[in-house]
C-alpha cells in the first residue's frame, strides 16, 4: 500500500491514466500460433496500416541536394562541395555540371521544397 501512495505522489497523471476508463483497450482474444495471427492481419485493409518509414536509413545523393537548389550558382556550390568530401569523381562532376548548363537546375527533377522527407514519409 506504501508502494501505491509512492507512486501516487511521483507520478499522479499517470496513476490517473492507469486507473480511469478513459484510455483502456479491451482484449478480446489472444492468439498463441503466429501463423493463426498473420492470417488474421491479412484480412485488413492495407490502408489501415501504418505505412513503413520508407526513408529510414536512406542517404541522399548529389541529385536529391541539387533538387533543393533555386539557383544553378547553388548547384554550382553543391556540385563543388561533393567533389571537395570525395563524393563525386571529376568526371560525374562534369557531367552534372555540363548537364546543368544545358538544361537547368531543374533538369535533375522538381524542387525538393522544406519538409520534402516528412512529407512523402507521411509525417507532416
Amino acid at each position: 500500500m506504501e508502494d501505491k501512495k509512492a507512486l501516487k505522489k511521483m507520478f499522479p497523471n499517470l496513476i490517473k491514466e492507469l486507473e480511469g476508463e478513459e484510455n483502456k483497450v479491451t482484449i478480446d482474444s489472444v492468439r498463441k500460433d503466429p501463423k493463426a495471427a498473420e492470417e488474421a492481419v491479412e484480412g485488413i485493409e492495407e490502408e489501415a496500416l501504418p505505412e513503413p518509414d520508407k526513408f529510414r536509413h536512406y542517404n541522399p545523393g548529389v541529385v536529391d541536394f541539387l533538387r533543393r537548389c533555386d539557383t544553378e550558382k547553388q548547384a554550382e556550390e553543391i556540385i563543388v562541395y561533393m567533389q571537395k568530401r570525395g563524393e563525386l569523381t571529376k568526371e560525374t562532376a562534369c557531367e552534372l555540371r555540363a548537364q546543368l548548363k544545358k538544361e537547368g537546375v531543374r533538369s535533375f527533377g522538381p524542387k525538393k521544397e522544406e519538409n520534402y522527407y516528412f512529407k512523402q514519409g507521411g509525417i507532416c
